[in-house]
């Protein structure tokens, strides 16, 4: 029996007067509606089109990172730059290189109580984006500061994408910045630690008018780094950024750093073996063009970056 529209016959099969839908007493089936097929072809173009775009994104994300970083230390150049005019142009001692950078000072009378050391809230701009969450559980290494006997202050090392941090006493500070050691000790000017000349004073930054490519403060998985000599210290093997490594891979290829004449650039992984980390340091070492470097020469995670 065949049925009018809006109607069902006998058998209870019925056909919507608008609609169009096919009404059965056991089901409803809508030839409007998306089938299996289709709906599984949109989840694939859906699929593909993220598969396209991530990649992209990350980059993005990274760039942006990068931009955020520089601002970072910008902002560093003006701490840097008050800290030294209120000092003689001059860094205080390693030891102290944890307060300048905190901006916290503990003494020897209470453990628990600390005062400022410049002023300047610091903790704004402590870490760079891409390095702001420690370790979990933190395995790379610590630190530890202590004075007439008594421990002072106890704290981790950071990595490529982890930063340093001060768990005692605290509260917490992480910072993924660290000063160049060899502006804040004997080193810079090429003195000894002992006899005469251990009481003249530290390098006066304002001074080093012909050292224009003197790294100040850059991206450091620790408070203070820097490279001592072109020879002893080779590019590192893995590209994990642990422990002492200035040579880390936080910006796909380039870490940021402010020099002494206060600007601010991105600095190329093997152009970190052409800066002038202290007086007597050779920036036409074995590890660079000039000394005679082969690509092949680098470790297998560098081969890909600029030369310099």
């Amino acid at each position: 029996m065949r049925c009018k529209e809006g109607q069902r016959d006998d058998s209870g099969w019925g056909v919507g007067a608008r609609t169009g839908t096919v009404y059965h007493r056991q089901s409803l089936v809508n030839r409007r509606g998306f089938t299996l097929i289709e709906l599984l072809v949109v989840i694939a173009i859906i699929a593909l089109l993220m598969a396209i775009l991530l990649p992209t994104l990350q980059r993005v994300r990274k760039q942006a990172g990068a931009v955020a970083c520089q601002a970072n230390v910008r902002q560093w150049a003006t701490i840097m730059d008050m800290y030294l005019e209120d000092n003689q142009g001059r860094f205080p001692r390693q030891g102290n290189v944890l307060w300048l950078l905190s901006d916290r000072h503990f003494t020897n009378d209470d453990p628990n109580a600390y005062g400022r050391y410049h002023g300047v809230r610091t903790d704004g701009v402590a870490c760079c984006p891409m390095a702001v969450r420690p370790a979990e559980p933190n395995t790379v290494g610590s630190f530890t500061e202590s004075a007439g006997g008594r421990l002072v202050c106890r704290g981790w090392l950071g990595s490529t994408f982890n930063p340093w941090e001060i768990i005692y006493p605290g509260p917490t500070f992480r910072s993924s910045y660290g000063l160049n050691s060899n502006l804040c000790s004997f080193a810079f000017e090429g003195r000894g630690v002992s006899g005469p000349e251990r009481d003249l004073p530290y390098t006066d930054i304002f001074c080093l008018r012909g050292y224009r490519n003197v790294p100040l403060l850059l991206d450091c998985p620790q408070p203070a780094n820097s490279l001592m000599n072109e020879r002893i210290r080779p590019p590192p093997r893995e590209p994990f950024g642990a422990g002492g490594e200035v040579c880390i891979n936080r910006h796909n290829g380039y870490i940021n750093g402010l020099f002494i004449d206060w600007s601010v650039r991105k600095i190329g992984l093997k152009e970190l073996w052409t800066l002038k980390w202290h007086k007597q340091f050779n920036t036409t070492g074995p590890w660079t063009k000039a000394g005679g470097v082969e690509p092949e020469d680098w470790p297998r995670w560098m081969c890909g970056f600029r030369d310099y």
